[in-house]
């Protein structure tokens, strides 16, 4: 079935599933959350409960003459559920997947999980007061959270691809070379952090996209990670370094995310996981991220120019390259 079924023939085949799965007697409620680039989401109920559906969205266009290890890979909708199953079993907080899609439910590729109430949207997570004391707690429990994250074995997640710092570099470069346009402070952040590659480091489960708006939040604080579609092996340094980043902190005044310090993230993280963070080595990871979503905008406008049916949202993304390159030209320069 099309990823862009008609909303009749979704509420069908999601009624059979949640008779078929869920051992509930039908499904009711269907609202549409989302419809991004990469994934729809729908929640409904079923059973007197709450579940989330996600489905994969229909691949834009690929850039011209780009190849399958032209970009960090995207898991599809199958593995990434497999990996927040890992998550799970190693007590990360993720919404619990209660059943992978196979081709029998008729909805692509893609995964049912209960509903976490809370929330995800970054302007209020950082700005509703009912959330105050969450805020005070979030980059503490971002640190645990992430020890936990690069503790997940890997044995049986076979398909995750590696990158460490060198071979996400490499990538970058191929990305800037078939770029066709002058880009230099992407130059000179590739020139930068080619001069301060970190040592080798061993290599975890990295969630790969781990910010402010993947997260679900209570009063309590962060209930469930989301978003793991990039997870992928390497340097488990990454994850906090990305967090850092200017762009995820949604015009929040801490360094970590908007809300908190990175004394507070990584005291917390070095706590629970026994591993000692230099804070140049996370540094260097901040201006990686940047540089990766500075890449991404690039690739996302490339991809709407050669798409027949052109998706706004490549085009907004685009256009917002300008943000990346100020952030990662700020980290380079010593300012926060």
């Amino acid at each position: 079935m099309s990823p862009t079924m008609d909303a009749q023939a979704l509420l069908k085949c999601v009624d059979a599933l949640a008779r078929r799965r869920l051992g509930a007697e039908g499904a009711s409620d269907l609202q549409t959350l989302t419809a991004g680039a990469n994934k729809g989401t729908w929640a409904f109920r079923a059973a007197g409960r709450g579940f989330i559906l996600q489905r994969q969205a229909a691949s834009g266009a690929p850039e011209p003459d780009a190849g399958p290890d032209d970009w960090v890979p995207h898991l599809d909708g199958t593995r990434e559920f497999q990996v927040m199953l890992a998550g799970e079993a190693a007590d990360v907080p993720v919404p619990r997947v209660r059943h992978i899609l196979v081709p029998d439910d008729g909805l692509g590729e893609g995964a049912v999980t209960e509903r976490v109430d809370g929330e995800s949207i970054p302007a209020r997570v950082l700005r509703q007061p009912e959330l105050a004391d969450a805020r005070k707690r979030m980059a503490a429990q971002c640190g645990r959270i992430l020890a936990a994250i690069h503790r997940v074995p890997t044995g049986e997640l076979a398909f995750l691809r590696h990158f460490d710092a060198e071979e996400t570099l490499a990538l970058f470069e191929r990305t800037l070379d078939r770029a066709g346009m002058a880009l230099p402070a992407l130059e000179l952040a590739l020139r930068w952090a080619r001069a301060r590659l970190p040592g080798r480091a061993v290599a975890t489960l990295v969630h790969g996209d781990f910010r402010t708006g993947n997260f679900i939040v209570g009063p309590e604080g962060i209930r469930a990670v989301l978003d793991w579609e990039i997870a992928h092996l390497g340097d488990p340094m990454e994850d906090l370094g990305y967090l850092c980043m200017r762009t995820w902190r949604f015009g929040g005044g801490q360094p970590v995310g908007g809300f908190g310090t990175r004394e507070d993230l990584f005291s917390a993280y070095e706590e629970a996981s026994s591993i000692a963070v230099d804070p140049e080595h996370v540094r260097f990871w901040e201006v990686v991220g940047a540089m990766r979503w500075a890449l991404g905008c690039v690739r996302r406008a490339h991809a709407w120019r050669h798409q027949q049916e052109r998706k706004l949202e490549f085009a907004a993304v685009g256009r917002r390259i300008e943000e990346p390159i100020y952030d990662l030209l700020n980290v380079i320069d010593g300012r926060d």
